[in-house]
Formats: C-alpha cells, sequence, structure tokens
C-alpha cells in the first residue's frame, strides 16, 4: 500500500495515478482496509479514473465493515446525497454513528445535522397534523 502513497502523492517516484490505482488494488484485493478506503476515494474524487460512486461505495463499505472510520463516514456522505446509491438518510445515520462513535469529527457534525433535519421534519408534520384537525 505505501508504494501507491508514494505514487499518489509523487514522493521519490513520478506522480502516477495508474500505478497508485493499481498498488491500492493489490493491498485492498489482500482485505487492507486503508487501501480499500483510498481506492474507494479514487473512485469517488475521478483521480486518474472516471467518477465512479457505485464502484466507490462498494470499495467504501469493504473498509468501513473492517471499522475504517474515514470509510464509514464517506460511506455515510454517498447514503446522504444520494451518490451511487438510492438517497437513504437512515443509512447515512448509520455509518455516521459509527464514525462517530470512532470520534470522527465530521461524522459527529453530520449526525447533529440529521438530528436538526429530523426535528425541523417533525415540527412540520405536527403543524400540519395541527392544521388537519381545527
Amino acid at each position: 500500500m505505501s508504494l501507491g502513497m508514494k505514487y499518489g502523492l509523487g514522493r521519490r517516484v513520478a506522480k502516477d495515478s495508474v500505478q497508485e490505482r493499481q498498488w491500492y488494488e493489490r493491498a485492498a484485493a489482500q482485505g487492507h482496509a486503508k487501501a480499500q478506503f483510498l481506492l474507494g476515494s479514487i473512485y469517488a474524487n475521478f483521480r486518474g479514473l472516471p467518477q465512479d460512486y457505485a464502484m466507490a461505495r462498494q470499495w467504501y463499505e469493504k473498509a468501513a465493515l473492517q471499522g475504517d472510520a474515514y470509510a464509514q463516514y464517506n460511506l455515510g456522505a454517498l447514503y446522504a446525497n444520494g451518490e451511487g446509491v438510492p438517497q437513504d438518510y437512515a443509512m447515512a445515520r448509520h455509518w455516521w454513528e459509527k464514525a462517530a462513535a470512532q470520534d470522527n469529527a465530521d461524522a459527529q457534525a453530520h449526525l447533529e445535522f440529521l438530528d436538526e433535519r429530523d426535528t425541523r421534519e417533525c415540527d412540520r408534520v405536527v403543524g400540519l397534523a395541527r392544521t388537519a384537525s381545527e
């Protein structure tokens, strides 16, 4: 995996996104969670590849299931934004809660956003119900 990082950053070798991806793929295929996360990021951010959120989701999910907090956060973001998956705030919450439990500050902030969104939606529904009953 460290060779992938060297090629991705151009450290002691010429920067080469194809080599970067190939080294990450080798490590990811062996179950290396960080390589799976980084490969998902390559697909999500179209670095050297066409942007492919469905592939990003697959790699993020493999890493997330191994407990990688960054992959859990990014997987939650894909669900929240409906990128590569149907939009699903419950799944976003699920993954962000896992990442937040590992002190991922971005996941914690997004959970607060979801809580505010849920409160606003409840208030709206209660208001509609009151109006309908009057």
